[in-house]
């Protein structure tokens, strides 16, 4: 299995009136359900939460991902490149 390391474009995040979200730069979603999407990006994890999430668009080839729903909040985690390889997913979290 080949590791992506991004789309080199950047990172980039645009909400319009808390109800939809279009991201780039994302490397891979970890996990989604109505209530959270769990996203790694190329600026770190990202934690969406909300109430009835929907994943619309999703293109992990451009790192392009579109989400509709009520966002109550966005939280972004550093992950350092060496820890990541030898570290779990809840290991990174909670750091």
């Amino acid at each position: 299995m080949e590791e992506r390391t991004g789309t080199g474009g950047g990172h980039k995040l645009m909400i319009s009136n808390r109800k939809s979200g279009v991201l780039n730069g994302v490397i891979d979603v970890l996990s989604f359900d109505v209530g959270e999407v769990l996203l790694e990006t190329e600026l770190g994890m990202l934690m969406i939460k909300g109430n009835d999430l929907h994943v619309n668009r999703l293109t992990l080839e451009k790192g392009e991902i579109d989400i509709e729903g009520k966002i109550d909040s966005l939280t972004y985690s550093d992950v350092k490149p060496s820890a990541k390889q030898n570290e779990s997913l809840l290991g990174r979290l909670f750091k």
